[in-house]
């Protein structure tokens, strides 16, 4: 039996089972609201989430929850997702600076480049996800720890999870001009109109010239989305979006370990380790998707989120080897990818309401498919004086080790989940399982021809119990578990097993009904097996799965929005990790810190205009899982200021105020600064 046939017949039998006919207490039902047509947050509090997939208010879900809103981001004047995240608790927002390729948060002390989504389906690259547009954001949004039992696969620190700009009711429209202190340039527009009750259409196009703190470094990106909003009759809504993103990202070859240990930091941010005549990158993205709502006769409503997405990257680049005296040794790595995924979830909602107590029942079939290949190659490139770097050198590009993947991964899941509500006793059962398939194989020049020929399954789930008293607050107990598959075999031809996740946490939120906000406490222990390390054993070289990881940790955070204009965002997140097993046992994570805090506070004058400014920090970490490169904290200072006239809206930001030069991460292809003071301008005009 296929696996997606195994699936659609778990799926029916769920199904079955929440059809009204099939009760024998012959219950009440009543209309669960829950859709997907999300519109765009006024201000910096959002009382719900779509990463949820349930009307539930955030302030009575038993698991840790973040969103950062369209007004807080243009604030914060926030131009990547790293950025956007700054001042949101449990994550350390660009843990490798500014890479124009690729966001990486760490959430709760892991790795989170294969934990993002778009529209609430997850991105497929395996080599971690590609930046998308921020300006096409209407919000972003956390789910911390494992999130399996709705989501399948995924990390068990958590996921991040960026929602699209819908079509909505009404016409409004923008358009304008920004740049900043790097010689970066960019032009925007944002239209939207509603022809009939029934239509909605909106086109958001965006076109920048990037430049960094390295001057030999810029990116043009071009962006443009569309969207349409059907509604056809009542309690039926159909969202579709496309976009499409085409960009030619460069990261930095960053500065060997070594080098900043003697180096002026101020000066080695802005060396270019790399070489601009042989650099080169050309990246494609393409998505479409739709989001469908329709409400059913009988009370429950059917939902379904679908996405295809084509990914085709060319890029030739440099990366650091080493420190010979004054000279940095280098090498050259070209790579060719092309990948194609595909994205359903389909799922039926609604409530049964057996006396005093009211079911809030969620029933799903997720599905996924994705296709991949790369050409990657290794080579040697010449060392450069960093003392005085002469570029234009001659490099021949005769790879030493070349290697051809090809892998498919498809993925089924089926799901249930019971919010419960009984007086103030709030609760929430969810139960998952997925089979996973992998195939592919990998071929390089060293001789190997692996097959991929690997099946998973697993059962996840959710368990949390809360309880809300009349001042609004709320303290819960959740216990949530996850997987996710790992490609390939161990160092003795093992398949390797799929790392699962567990975690305990306990928390309060607080509601208030004197102001707009949501305060919340919360404590998790986070444990993670069947990780995966390189070891040499016999002479080989190869994964060995050793063991599990730990995260303890404490997390607050505060949004909300005071009298006479008043609105903030606070965190603060300690985090403990270790590694438990293997030659680093007892060594904390990568890139995670100890502490990690943040605290933005936002003015509205009632003049036109806004003024804003705070203060985030990053503590002490290590770059490597041996601890061997230790890294100092950095404590940044960001203001903003926005003023607008009639039509005319001109804001300035300043990041990094002090203009603190420090590393962002280093690891085992060198050091990445992160960005020194940049001040952000744009003029945009609104009717």
């Amino acid at each position: 039996m296929t696996l997606l046939r195994k699936a659609l017949l778990a799926a029916a039998a769920l199904a079955a089972l929440t059809h009204p006919a099939l009760s024998q207490d012959e219950p009440v039902y009543v209309l669960g609201g829950i859709t997907l047509t999300l519109d765009d947050v006024s201000g910096y509090v959002s009382p719900g989430a779509q990463i949820g997939k349930s009307s539930t208010r955030l302030s009575e879900t038993q698991q840790s929850v973040s969103v950062v809103t369209r007004q807080q981001i243009e604030d914060q004047g926030a131009r990547n997702l790293g950025q956007v995240l700054s001042y949101t608790a449990g994550v350390v927002a660009q843990p490798f600076g500014t890479d124009p390729r690729f966001d990486s948060p760490v959430i709760r002390g892991f790795d989170g480049s294969r934990a993002q989504y778009v529209n609430g389906l997850r991105q497929l690259r395996d080599l971690g996800a590609p930046t998308y547009e921020t300006y096409g954001l209407q919000q972003v949004e956390v789910l911390r720890g494992p999130s399996s039992s709705l989501y399948g696969a995924g990390s068990p620190g958590g996921i991040i999870n960026q929602v699209q700009k819908r079509a909505r009711s009404g016409d409004f429209s923008e358009a304008g001009f920004g740049f900043d202190s790097n010689g970066s340039l960019r032009a925007f527009m944002d239209l939207n109109r509603s022809p009939s009750e029934t239509l909605s259409w909106r086109l958001t196009g965006l076109g920048s010239d990037t430049s960094q703190q390295i001057e030999e470094l810029t990116n043009r990106r071009g962006y443009l989305a569309g969207a349409v909003r059907l509604t056809p009759q009542d309690g039926t809504v159909i969202d579709l979006m496309a976009s499409t993103i085409q960009d030619a990202p460069v990261t930095p070859a960053q500065v060997p370990y070594a080098l900043t240990q003697i180096g002026n930091s101020a000066s080695l941010r802005k060396l270019h380790a790399g070489e601009p005549s042989f650099e080169g990158s050309d990246r494609n993205l393409i998505d479409a998707g739709a989001e469908i709502s329709h409400l059913m006769d009988n009370g429950w409503t059917l939902s379904q989120g679908f996405r295809v997405e084509r990914l085709d990257w060319d890029y030739t680049g440099l990366y650091v080897t080493g420190l010979t005296g004054d000279q940095i040794t280098r090498g050259i790595i070209a790579q060719d990818e092309s990948s194609d995924s595909i994205s359903l979830d389909t799922r039926l909602t609604g409530e049964i309401v057996t006396g005093a107590v009211t079911h809030r029942i969620l029933a799903g079939l997720d599905l996924r498919r994705y296709e991949a290949s790369a050409d990657t190659r290794f080579g040697s490139a010449p060392s450069l004086d960093w003392r005085n770097p002469v570029y234009g050198v001659a490099i021949d590009p005769s790879y030493w080790f070349i290697r051809d993947r090809d892998v498919t991964l498809r993925q089924a899941g089926i799901y249930v989940q019971d919010e419960i509500e009984a007086g103030a006793w709030r609760g929430n059962l969810a139960l998952r399982h997925d089979w996973a398939e992998q195939t592919g194989r990998s071929v390089d020049n060293f001789g190997t021809d692996a097959r991929i020929d690997q099946r998973d399954n697993a059962t996840t789930g959710r368990v949390g119990l809360g309880y809300v008293f009349a001042n609004g607050a709320m303290p819960y107990l959740s216990y949530s578990t996850s997987f996710d598959p790992e490609i390939g075999a161990d160092i003795d031809g093992n398949a390797l097993r799929p790392t699962e996740g567990r975690q305990v946490e306990l928390g309060v939120k607080y509601n208030p009904s004197a102001w707009t906000g949501l305060v919340s406490a919360a404590l998790y222990d986070l444990r993670q097996t069947n990780v995966s390390r390189t070891v040499t054993e016999g002479g080989m070289t190869g994964q060995r799965q050793f063991g599990e990881v730990a995260s303890r940790g404490l997390e607050l955070e505060a949004t909300a929005e005071l009298a006479e204009g008043w609105a903030l965002r606070a965190s603060y997140a300690w985090n403990e990790t270790e590694q438990k097993g293997g030659a680093t046992a007892g060594l904390a994570l990568p890139n995670a810190p100890r502490h990690v805090a943040g605290l933005w506070l936002d003015r509205d004058l009632g003049n036109g205009w806004r003024l804003g400014g705070g203060l985030r920090h990053v503590g002490n970490r290590f770059g490597d899982a041996e601890n061997t490169l230790p890294l100092e904290g950095a404590t940044l200072a960001d203001l903003g200021a926005t003023y607008t006239s009639g039509a005319l809206t001109g804001s300035v930001n300043i990041r990094n105020l002090g203009d603190k030069a420090w590393l962002a991460n280093c690891g085992a292809f060198g050091c990445t600064y992160a960005d020194g003071r940049t001040l952000d301008a744009q003029v945009t005009w609104k009717w």
